[in-house]
């Protein structure tokens, strides 16, 4: 690379960092969720640390800083993280962060080995992180068309599908310049210019929003109170009316119930019934919206003694849901607690205190 070609890059990487550096601050010092300012924090400090390490003369410059390097290891574990704390409402956890902790290992591991099993383990480090990607990218698009909120929906297929579909492309790029290093794949990786290009444009976009700290791209998909409006036509209120009759004849039981399932049997239109439900009932996500329904039901069950002896999985399939695991994750984000310590302590409760003397 000539001088003026690296004085290019290395601009372009300071741009890319710089904008990482300012949104980072932005999100920390923000009133989104705890666990989305963590995430946002560790993936800043990792991706800057990442920008540093991948322009090789200035790494060098820098003596090979190995804390750098390390930092450098979970970038894409920690960016999967932040994705589902922001799309999925996922908490940072010790379970969460084992992806973390895993790129970290094996990261450790390709250092201190040499040749083949060296680089093994940088496929497998590269090919877990783009899976990861895979899997962010699955759960921002899985909840677009649940996702009430029109400014987030866009986001949601466009800025963040496009950073984990970057994500797998340097993956893929990476690998083919190990079995082939003549080819064009080298261009597009994040130490070349056209690669931090890519990564730049990602993250100034990103940038942008998180100056304007917008919660509706990056909040959570909490309940927020829908302020009550005195000039809600005849439509709007014949309309929700039905949707309530619905939604109280159990409607929400309905394994896999989407937006579009509740829209064909209220012959509603889909943007209109999205509308309602956001801007009438206040709530932000339509999984959100059957949850509310479901955990309330789940609620008054676990605290009835006559039904003591279901089970805690019996009544998940019960009350619409797949598997334990979105239930039990939906009733603490709810509660607080999980679906049996809810129960022990309802039962506990309800229990009629002896006044036997012995």
């Amino acid at each position: 690379m000539s001088e003026s070609a690296f004085l290019v890059n290395v601009f372009i990487h300071g741009i890319a960092a710089g904008a990482m550096i300012v949104s980072t601050l932005v999100i920390a010092r923000s009133r989104l969720t705890p666990d989305v300012r963590v995430a946002a924090v560790l993936s800043g400090i990792s991706i800057v640390a990442w920008i540093i390490c991948e322009i090789t003369p200035l790494w060098r410059a820098m003596g090979h800083l190995y804390l750098l390097q390390f930092l450098t290891f979970p970038v894409a574990a920690i960016f999967w993280l932040l994705l589902l704390a922001i799309f999925d409402d996922w908490r940072v956890r010790p379970a969460t962060l084992a992806p973390v902790g895993l790129l970290v290992v094996m990261g450790f591991a390709q250092g201190v080995t040499a040749g083949t099993l060296s680089d093994w383990i940088w496929a497998g480090r590269n090919i877990f992180g783009a899976l990861l990607a895979i899997h962010a990218g699955t759960v921002v698009l899985r909840g677009w068309r649940g996702d009430l909120v029109e400014g987030r929906r866009r986001f949601r297929a466009v800025l963040f599908g496009l950073s984990c579909l970057y994500v797998v492309l340097i993956t893929v790029a990476a690998l083919a310049n190990k079995l082939d290093p003549s080819g064009p794949w080298l261009r597009v990786v994040v130490g070349q210019p056209y690669g931090g290009l890519l990564l730049s444009l990602l993250i100034i976009a990103m940038a942008l929003v998180a100056l304007q700290v917008w919660p509706p791209a990056f909040g959570a998909s909490r309940r927020s109170e829908a302020a009550p409006d005195v000039r809600m036509d005849a439509g709007d209120i014949h309309d929700l009316a039905r949707l309530q009759v619905v939604m109280a004849g159990e409607g929400w039981r309905q394994e896999g119930l989407t937006i579009g399932d509740l829209s064909r049997e209220l012959d509603l239109p889909e943007h209109r019934l999205r509308r309602l439900i956001n801007q009438r009932l206040g709530h932000r996500n339509f999984a959100e919206f059957v949850n509310g329904h479901r955990i309330e039901a789940a609620k008054q069950r676990l605290a009835d003694p006559v039904e003591v002896r279901t089970t805690v999985a019996a009544m998940a399939f019960d009350l619409g849901y797949g598997s334990l695991g979105p239930f039990n994750r939906a009733f603490r984000a709810a509660t607080g607690v999980t679906p049996t310590d809810y129960r022990r302590t309802a039962l506990t409760n309800a229990s009629p205190i002896s006044n036997d003397p012995g």
